[in-house]
């Protein structure tokens, strides 16, 4: 994983060095980098393809993120590439600290990890222009590292895809003159917590479709407050698992460094209730 990621960064500078694509799309338009890799809000993926390239030109990103709650914290890095504001590819890392849990339950590691490798392909539509929005479909790969606890918890799978068709559109003129964004996403998933806990389960073993919403005021140019909400599936006996939201800041310093914070509440993870706490998050664009 870390190879691959060295790889996409070295890329990444090629393209930095080739392209001059800073021009091409208005601040922020690109979102940030979600906890899955792809481009959108924090937890919710947007129909954007990332960094700030139009048609002929390559843009890419590189990412880093802190999830810290009561009892657990979750950190992702990972890199993506936008290719003529049409196709997004991404590559994710994660990795779930269970802390008190894994004494509680007597669990054989303190760490679950993921992999994760997303595409995202513009249907239709444009983000500003016009009034459709834009449309586009998506698909997250994800693959446990270790599959032991998962399976103790009565996961099924170490492996599973997540489905997803995102719509998003941009109103400049707004609420009172602020540009407002707003994004709605229909996934498909048998994902337990986002994948950390395996696919499938003993209550539940099929594709389940969850709804997941974004709204976003662009306060100022480099300024974007936010709501997002992620419904998620039910499917461990071990465990109800909670849908996720969380109200974020993101700061935009230019179109190549941009930072998001956010407070959020998880719910029940992993048999631990009342999972609050901060998301950070660091994005580099080239």
């Amino acid at each position: 994983m870390q190879k691959i990621l060295l790889v996409i960064l070295f890329l990444c500078q090629l393209f930095y060095l080739s392209v001059e694509a800073e021009d091409s799309k208005i601040l922020a338009t690109g979102g940030v980098s979600q906890i899955e890799g792809s481009a959108g809000g924090g937890i919710v993926p947007w129909a954007v393809i990332t960094g700030y390239a139009q048609e002929g030109e390559w843009g890419a990103i590189v990412f880093s993120t802190l999830v810290k709650t009561d009892d657990f914290s979750l950190t992702a890095f990972g890199a993506a590439i936008g290719y003529g504001n049409r196709f997004e590819f991404s590559i994710a890392k994660q990795s779930f600290d269970l802390g008190r849990l894994q004494t509680q339950l007597g669990l054989p590691s303190n760490q679950l990890q993921q992999n994760i490798f997303g595409i995202k392909v513009k249907l239709i539509g444009d983000l500003i222009y016009g009034s459709l929005p834009q449309i586009s479909f998506g698909i997250q790969h994800k693959e446990l590292v270790d599959f032991s606890i998962p399976s103790i918890a009565g996961a099924s799978d170490d492996k599973g895809d997540d489905f997803y068709l995102s719509a998003s559109k941009l109103w400049l003129t707004g609420i009172q003159g602020y540009p407002i964004l707003a994004s709605l996403t229909i996934r498909s998933t048998k994902a337990n917590q986002i994948g950390l806990l395996g696919f499938g389960g003993d209550i539940n073993d099929s594709r389940e479709a969850v709804v997941e919403i974004n709204t976003s005021l662009l306060i100022s140019r480099n300024w974007v407050l936010g709501y997002e909400y992620r419904q998620k599936p039910d499917n461990l006996n071990f465990a109800s698992e909670d849908d996720w939201q969380d109200i974020y800041l993101a700061w935009f310093y230019d179109k190549s460094i941009s930072a998001t914070l956010a407070y959020v509440d998880l719910g029940s993870v992993a048999s631990l209730e009342k999972q609050q706490g901060f998301y950070i998050s660091m994005q580099a664009t080239f």
